[in-house]
């Protein structure tokens, strides 16, 4: 079964830079993996102390984040190597402070995974959430690396669960323990004979706590929202964008927007301003030499990364998006943490945070124009109901944290 594995890896190899020549992100994926060994290299010294964490891609890495913090805080002699799989992952957090070394990680194939560990040589492995890969598992078990899986998610529907799934379930046996989010998780490991398994919870609800302690301040957000109620909408599709640009078209209510698209080419946020009839302006036009009075706006579209969580501490309703598609919502823990009342479209089931906030209706869940016109209109007319929800928001967040605790008094 190894034999195929490292067969179809290698198909893939060749398929994946043939494809890279017609799409960009392929091509990342590609190209950004080209430098790799070089880099481990030179930043990595066979005297020097290390630890690896491997994250799929931004939200494994953003859910990794505490453990990360706290390991360095642990062990300050020891450099952190941190790899990502996908280029989403990489290509936002590559300059990252927390890492000593942050690179793509090298395609799964046994000589690969034996470089790839001969110069990295971490004492402790960490694989975030999910990811199994066999021919870097066997070689850190043949190493006796200990290794650690954290906020781990287990389902019936996975291969490890299946009668032919034989190869991943060993995979599985390389793993020193498991932190798991929940007990469904748990007890599906059990029913695989797996033992070294704990409870911790999510380590997203630590990150996001963590939040409220730093500095989320942001003079342009505060010019912009001039003490008017605001709606933010972070992380949008044009699935979402289509039912939100209508309301924000059609509304009377005295109420400003922010939208954070997910995504940022130039000729989509462009489209995405001209649909809207109130005045708009974007992120990339207030540094442009311009003399604009922010407060004057009516929507604020922000055409850039990485200050999207910083913004939700402005919202006084938000909007997350991802809800109309697959796999379904982005991250609504942010926007919960500031305590913040919440909407999403109909797909979060596979979200046991959404799948919660929903139960509680701190999250309302909508499916239409209409559904999303009464939910809004509910919000901004009952400042009681705003706050309650938002208070059950922020109160789901801080009865959910510690799961960094759990994993640390494990591990050492």
């Amino acid at each position: 079964m190894l034999f195929l594995y490292n067969t179809i890896v290698q198909i893939a190899n060749i398929s994946l830079k043939i494809i890279a020549q017609f799409s960009p992100k392929i091509k990342l994926f590609v190209d950004g993996r080209k430098p790799v060994f070089e880099i481990l290299k030179a930043k990595i010294k066979s005297e020097d102390k290390t630890i690896w964490f491997h994250a799929a891609s931004l939200g494994e890495y953003e859910q990794g984040l505490p453990v990360i913090e706290k390991i360095k805080e642990k062990f300050p002699n020891h450099k952190i190597v941190i790899t990502f799989f996908s280029p989403s992952g990489y290509e936002v957090r590559k300059n990252n402070t927390v890492a000593d070394v942050t690179v793509y990680l090298p395609l799964d194939t046994r000589k690969k995974a034996q470089m790839f560990l001969k110069l990295v040589h971490p004492e402790m492995a960490f694989f975030i959430k999910y990811e199994y890969w066999p021919n870097y598992l066997n070689e850190l078990h043949k190493l006796k690396t200990p290794t650690y899986l954290i906020s781990g998610i287990f389902r019936e529907n996975q291969m490890f669960f299946k009668w032919y799934g034989g190869f991943y379930r060993k995979a599985l046996e390389t793993f020193t323990y498991f932190f798991v989010q929940n007990e469904s998780s748990k007890k599906l490991l059990l029913q695989l004979d797996k033992t070294n398994v704990a409870i911790s919870g999510d380590t997203r609800f630590d990150r996001v706590a963590a939040i409220l302690e730093k500095d989320n301040s942001l003079d342009f957000i505060e010019n912009f929202k001039n003490n008017t109620l605001t709606i933010v909408i972070g992380s949008s599709w044009p699935k979402d964008e289509s039912l939100l640009v209508d309301y924000i078209n059609q509304t009377s209510e005295k109420v400003k927007f922010i939208i954070a698209p997910h995504n940022i080419k130039q000729e989509q946020i462009q489209e995405l301003k001209n649909s809207i009839s109130k005045k708009t302006v974007l992120f990339s036009e207030i540094g442009a030499g311009r003399d604009l009075s922010l407060q004057d706006f009516d929507v604020f579209i922000i055409d850039t990364i990485g200050i999207l969580t910083k913004i939700y501490s402005y919202a006084d309703i938000a909007y997350v998006g991802g809800g109309f598609g697959h796999p379904g919502v982005h991250n609504i823990l942010e926007p919960a943490t500031f305590g913040v009342p919440i909407v999403i479209g109909s797909n979060y089931s596979h979200f046991a945070e959404a799948t919660a906030l929903v139960s509680m209706q701190g999250c309302t869940s909508i499916d239409s124009k209409k559904e999303l016109h009464d939910a809004f209109s509910n919000l901004i007319n009952n400042d009681d109901i705003r706050n309650e929800k938002g208070h059950i928001c922020s109160t789901f967040v801080q009865m959910n944290k510690g799961a960094t605790t759990i994993i640390m008094k494990n591990i050492l």
